[in-house]
């Protein structure tokens, strides 16, 4: 029998996929919906302090398979997302984890008190996103000062397990890692999109996305995630949720090999729908059987062991 089960934080995976912040995650109906499709924990869209429209139409545009967005953060009030998430968390068939973000270290502070009043499995600060820049300034993640402040602040306010996700668009994710590990993270999500980026339509010649430039997803930001998986896992003793460009139970696998406990599965499921999950879970159970793992646990960080 193969033991699909993971851990973070003390909370138990049925497997290690995840449904990350801002896929199919903007309701509870929705959520349910995808833990009962078999997904290991499911995320919620990013909560803000506030209403928040996002970016105008169009927002999303497919590049050669992946996808650049620039959703701008869009989100319910305050009080109409904690409902939504006390129903989740109430009805849900996985563990549910509250992402979250602010627009100063006190924000971070206050959403994450609010949000905890929902008694979710684990919170995700998003100290990492690329598509609003303009308007509160460089995110978080890029200042190993900065990212450990929010941390520190967020861990004064909530006890729940917290999880904090990292931005790619830096010169040394490591040393932002420790920053947050060292003011209390409890685990490491990595990573968010790559960019910002840009596709241009030749007839108008314009930029298709309303922002001009979004973040990255897919299949095309594999490798970076990996290598951020592997960096981060070589410096922090706290857990990692790996996530970037996942289709395939394959790529699972490689996410668990540089050092996962769980794996995000984000724009596959934007293209596949939620039984991406069960089938990717399908492929890994195959995978681990054919090269001998009992267990998640075997797999978990095996390219570090190679090395010594």
């Amino acid at each position: 029998m193969t033991d699909m089960s993971t851990e973070i934080c003390s909370v138990r995976f049925r497997n290690p996929t995840v449904l990350p912040a801002g896929i199919l995650g903007v309701t509870a109906a929705s959520l349910i919906a995808v833990s009962s499709a078999g997904a290991g924990a499911i995320t919620t869209k990013s909560i803000g302090p506030e209403k928040r429209t996002g970016h105008i139409n169009p927002v999303v545009v497919e590049v050669d398979g992946s996808l650049l967005n620039a959703v701008g953060l869009s989100c319910p009030s305050l009080d109409e997302s904690i409902e939504s998430l006390k129903k989740a968390v109430k009805e849900a068939k996985a563990p549910v984890i509250a992402s979250f973000y602010g627009r100063t270290v006190e924000e971070f502070g206050l959403v994450a008190e609010r949000i905890s009043e929902a008694k979710p499995a684990l919170i995700e600060a998003n100290i990492s996103c690329p598509n609003i820049e303009d308007e509160f300034g460089k995110p978080f993640g890029t200042s190993y000062e900065l990212a450990a402040k929010v941390t520190f602040e967020i861990k004064k306010k909530s006890s729940i397990p917290l999880i904090v996700k990292l931005s790619p668009n830096v010169s040394d994710i490591k040393g932002i890692a420790a920053a947050v590990e060292e003011a209390g993270a409890d685990c490491i999500a990595a990573i968010n999109t790559v960019g910002p980026g840009m596709y241009i339509d030749i007839k108008s010649g314009k930029p298709v996305l309303s922002n001009r430039a979004g973040g990255m997803s897919g299949p095309a930001i594999r490798p970076i995630a990996v290598r951020c998986v592997y960096d981060i896992y070589e410096t922090v003793d706290i857990p990692i949720i790996g996530m970037g460009g996942v289709c395939s139970g394959r790529d699972v696998a490689e996410m668990l090999m540089a050092g996962a406990s769980a794996v995000g599965i984000g724009t596959a499921v934007w293209k596949n729908g939620p039984d991406v999950f069960s089938r990717v879970c399908a492929e890994l159970e195959d995978l681990m059987k054919a090269n001998g793992y009992g267990s998640l646990k075997e797999m978990i960080g095996t390219v570090h062991k190679e090395k010594k």
